[in-house]
């Protein structure tokens, strides 16, 4: 039986201090998140960081939390119920890089329920060290443990099946009220990592290409940029947040966010962006800033996840 192994970077249990300073100690803990030596590190994260940003963390996820829990468990859920019900002959799971369900523990599981060859999609349109490369080195072992055959898709973010349902949905949120701007924000990742190899940027660049040649809407109203910067050192740039500012002083009123680089709402497309950046961005003079949702539930997202793995399995057997 063919399985299909969906992988998310995780969530805390609940918005409380001890579940979320638990999740952020295990996710800054991985060596391919921060490469700074872990003798070092590691204390310094400890006693150093995690005090410092666990208060704004607590209150982000305070604000993104619903009845349903957190978004990116809830969504990564419903996903991985949408492409099983395509792929009635398949296993599909889910797991997580941080927390449970653990990655090597899921494999396990479908391995002893039969899985005789497993597809690992991690749920991230472009590959970068900081959150791929854990879920395939752990996949990686764990299947070679089990002597079970592995198929890796490491990115699709120039997939067209794909980028068409990302840009209809752009199309649609630009084409209900008249803004000024589309930004096109990605998660930023520091510098130093593209400098030491990292093809995130490549990808990002890729796929923004692509994604202007498809929509209907004036080059010059494009950018890309990058958000959530965490620490001192230099990130990708232009960051988000200085360059909405600059939009509202410049005189924008209304600009338009996507965030092609979570497939599911989280801290980053709820907290940040559609209350604090937006926040931010009025504050300086604009009047709106509406976030384009993420694909979530989207069934044209399960579809073209459920043809994505069927094709590179065919792709594999041929």
């Amino acid at each position: 039986m063919q399985g299909l192994l969906l992988v998310n970077l995780g969530t805390p249990t609940s918005p409380t201090k001890n579940d979320i300073e638990k999740f952020i100690l295990d996710f800054m803990g991985d060596p391919n998140v921060v490469t700074m030596p872990q003798w070092m590190w590691k204390p310094l994260l400890k006693h150093v960081i995690l005090p410092i940003h666990i208060k704004k963390s607590i209150i982000s996820y305070q604000k993104i939390w619903s009845q349903n829990g957190s978004p990116l468990r809830f969504y990564t859920e419903k996903i991985t119920q949408q492409v099983q019900a395509l792929l009635p002959d398949w296993q599909v799971k889910i797991a997580m890089t941080y927390g449970d369900p653990s990655i090597n523990t899921t494999i396990q599981k479908m391995k002893n329920n039969g899985c005789d060859h497993l597809v690992l999609l991690p749920l991230y349109p472009q590959y970068a060290n900081c959150t791929v490369k854990t879920i395939i080195a752990t996949a990686k072992q764990t299947c070679s443990n089990l002597d079970l055959p592995l198929t890796i898709i490491k990115h699709f973010c120039t997939n067209n099946e794909y980028l068409q349902i990302l840009v209809k949905d752009i199309q649609h949120y630009w084409n209900l009220d008249k803004y000024d701007h589309l930004y096109i924000s990605y998660h930023g990742i520091p510098q130093s990592a593209i400098k030491k190899g990292d093809i995130y940027l490549k990808d990002c660049t890729a796929q923004t290409q692509a994604m202007c040649q498809m929509i209907n809407i004036p080059s010059e109203k494009i950018s890309m940029v990058f958000q959530s910067k965490c620490g001192l050192m230099p990130w990708l740039k232009p960051y988000l947040n200085k360059t909405l500012i600059q939009a509202a002083k410049d005189g924008m009123k209304k600009v338009l966010i996507v965030t092609p680089s979570f497939v599911t709402d989280c801290s980053e497309t709820i907290a940040e962006d559609a209350i604090d950046n937006k926040n931010l961005f009025i504050k300086y003079g604009g009047e709106n800033l509406t976030v384009v949702p993420p694909m979530n539930d989207s069934p044209a997202f399960a579809k073209f996840i459920a043809n994505l793995a069927t094709n590179v399995n065919k792709t594999k057997k041929g």
